[in-house]
């Protein structure tokens, strides 16, 4: 029994010390967990290295002209470690001797705190010993260079702690001007944390040479998981190449304005303009506008490229393949009636417009779009094999992707031509612009061919490619075909064109042009997705070239309307947009090639400068120059010559209206425009050439205006 007893007692005495050390145990691992968690995950977080890539510095798009259409501009972000040795030595000397000076600099220049909450918030951080403390976001270069100047910060990273984080952002300073063929190029993560790219246009096109290599560093984590970069560790990434387009500044923006013009006139859903280069297929502007909820306007797609119904633009395909049937001649009659219908082969055709007379010769039905004359002699040539007209399609690149130097292209669509299928029917329709689905700028290089004499070029937006200003890749203009039919159609095709000007449909939107001009307007009644015949929207385009008698350049465009619109024809949207473009471009770019014995030569003594007026007087009373002065009160004037002499010209400065400060210098234009409230981004040296805001626009306080010098 005593046994027992004794066994007894040192097994209850075993249990209970068990007992206490199962809870001792339990109440140093809640401790651990609830008091000293942070200090261990951090102990644990900075055991951990890895390798991580930096990205490379994107490339620049440019315009042909040497503007730049894209670019990256770098941003740094700005964190404190407040264990750095530097800070951390005899008790925070440094950070203490110094927090004062270092909030008050923050606070004057940045403007968002005091200066006793910046110093109230570094001195929480510093007694927290916060390793990876983020004190600005996104600064750009010029506000990074004179943050390196303040006190602490500019003592070096093992001094003050402080740690630079480099980023990129895009940047287009020309805003609107070709937004959408440029694209964009941006990152956003997916929902298993991943990062994606999500680019358009020729950021998407070109995006493997405009990213670059990417280099490599060795970071270590921190508390809360945090990397920091290790010093010596790293290998430099290799920048992107740059991409020369053909696109010209002045031209996109002239293609552009008519455009926006018009789009805000007629209250439209979406237009497009695009102007080619006719012997080479350069685009020199491609302007793409689509109507947003608040009624603004805004480069949301590239229309250029939306295959849609193209209405009496097609005519020209359907005048081609006939006369090279050899079917019908210019001259031939043909019976429209006057009723505006008529049972052409298996189907009812009505005119949109009655026709001026019951007979009308072939030239004439193409010069007044009538769909009964141009279906019946498609009926005529094809009626009886509605695959040739097929074939003649195929000959003009109708029926495959535009071969543009940009991915995501849409494919031509058109109805079948078996016989089975309704061929006849889908051949007669397709003849004034149904039933075949085509882009803008199908439409286009076709009737860029016949402007360049049947030869058709394949368009294209990309001149060369460069790395760090040398040449890595040329692209020359590529002939698609050399005759997409006879010398004597082009001819044929190109008299029909003209009269569509002097005495068809386009006679009223180019009454008294100072120069010749050929083409074609286009209506279309719209029915695809969600838009039924019955909501009443139309397609209304114009597309020809100019001038007439020696082709420069050719120009489409194509305006949707909205709904019961008033004005819907291609005349009426279309044409004068494409009048306005092209007599700008005529006195821009094609009347200065034209010698006439008037021609005056360059004169080396013009010259046009701008600034501030006092400044200018002094430059010329220290060079004993003569001038003449013509400004009054003005503290901001402009000089231009005058009969050899300097003659000065007060400019008018507007409160919150953007100035022109073109001719400017950059200190006048950054006093000018800050005194505004605007922030101003400059690129190159010298002279203001050109401003991203036009002289004009409403200021709002803290828009960026982006400068070119040259």
């Amino acid at each position: 029994m005593e046994v027992k007893r004794d066994i007894l007692w040192r097994v209850y005495l075993s249990f209970l010390g068990i007992v206490l050390l199962s809870l001792m145990v339990l109440g140093k691992a809640f401790y651990i967990q609830r008091f000293q968690g942070s200090y261990w995950r951090s102990m644990s977080d900075s055991l951990h290295q890895k390798i991580e890539e930096i990205d490379a510095g994107r490339g620049t798009i440019y315009s042909e002209d040497g503007q730049m259409l894209s670019t990256s501009l770098p941003t740094f972000d700005i964190y404190i470690d407040f264990m750095a040795d530097g800070l951390r030595e005899k008790n925070g000397k440094r950070f203490k001797e110094n927090v004062d000076s270092f909030s008050s600099a923050l606070a004057n220049y940045f403007h968002d705190k005091t200066s006793d909450e910046y110093k109230k918030d570094l001195q929480f951080a510093f007694k927290n010993k916060d390793r990876y403390y983020l004190l600005k976001k996104k600064l750009r270069f010029e506000e990074y260079k004179i943050f390196r100047e303040f006190p602490l910060a500019n003592l070096g990273r093992n001094k003050s702690g402080v740690i630079i984080e480099e980023n990129s952002k895009r940047l287009m300073p020309f805003g609107l001007l070709a937004n959408r063929t440029i694209g964009l190029s941006r990152e956003y993560a997916v929902s298993n944390g991943k990062v994606k790219k999500q680019n358009v246009g020729l950021e998407k096109s070109y995006d493997s040479l405009l990213t670059g290599q990417k280099g490599q560093r060795l970071v270590r984590f921190i508390a809360g998981g945090v990397a920091v970069p290790v010093d010596g560790y790293q290998m430099e990434p290799e920048n992107g190449k740059d991409i020369i387009t053909t696109l010209d500044v002045n031209m996109q923006d002239i293609a552009g304005t008519a455009l926006m013009k018009m789009m805000l006139q007629s209250e439209a859903q979406y237009g497009t303009a695009i102007v080619m280069e006719t012997r080479t297929g350069k685009i020199k502007a491609i302007a793409n506008l689509g109507r947003q909820n608040d009624g603004s306007y805004f480069e949301d797609d590239n229309y250029a490229l939306r295959v849609t119904e193209p209405g009496s633009t097609m005519k020209l395909a359907t005048l081609l393949s006939v006369l090279e049937e050899k079917t019908s001649t210019l001259n031939d009659l043909v019976e429209v009636g006057n009723t505006g219908q008529m049972i052409v082969g298996p189907r009812n055709v009505n005119d949109a417009e009655r026709a001026p007379k019951p007979v009308l010769t072939v030239k004439e039905c193409f010069a007044h779009s009538s769909n009964v004359g141009m279906s019946k002699i498609a009926y005529k040539a094809f009626g009886n094999d509605p695959k040739k007209f097929k074939n003649y399609l195929h000959n003009f690149f109708l029926d495959v992707k535009s071969p543009i130097d940009l991915t995501d292209v849409p494919k031509p669509r058109m109805a079948p031509f078996e016989k089975n299928a309704g061929g006849a029917m889908n051949m007669i329709t397709m003849s004034f612009g149904y039933a075949i689905q085509l882009s803008p700028l199908h439409t286009l290089t076709l009737y860029n061919a016949i402007a360049n004499n049947g030869r058709m070029m394949k368009p294209f937006l990309v001149n060369s490619i460069e790395r760090d200003g040398i040449s890595y890749r040329e692209f020359q203009p590529i002939v698609l075909s050399e005759n997409i039919c006879k010398s004597s159609t082009v001819k044929l095709a190109k008299e029909c064109m003209e009269a569509v000007i002097t005495e068809g449909t386009g006679r009223p939107a180019f009454k008294d042009m100072p120069f010749s001009v050929a083409g074609k307007t286009g209506t279309a009644h719209v029915a695809d997705g969600a838009v039924k015949y019955g909501d009443m929207v139309y397609q209304a385009s114009f597309v020809g070239y100019f001038p007439a008698n020696d082709p420069q350049y050719s120009c489409i465009v194509l305006v949707r309307t909205k709904p019961h619109a008033a004005l819907h024809y291609g005349g009426q949207l279309a044409a004068p947009v494409f009048r306005e473009i092209a007599t700008r471009l005529y006195t821009m770019y094609v009347e200065k090639k034209v010698n006439t014995m008037y021609a005056v030569k360059k004169d080396s003594t013009a010259y046009y400068y701008a600034g501030y007026t006092n400044d200018i007087k002094n430059v010329f009373t220290t060079l004993n120059v003569r001038y003449n002065d013509s400004v009054r009160q003005s503290n901001w004037g402009a000089v231009y010559a005058s009969n050899y002499q300097p003659v000065i010209k007060e400019k008018n400065i507007i409160s919150k209206v953007m100035p022109d400060i073109k001719g400017m210098g950059l200190k006048d234009a950054l006093y000018m425009l800050e005194n505004m409230g605007v922030k101003v981004q400059s690129i190159g040296k010298g002279k203001v050439i050109v401003q991203s805001i036009q002289a004009g626009m409403a200021l709002t306080k803290g828009m960026t205006v982006y400068l070119q010098l040259a």
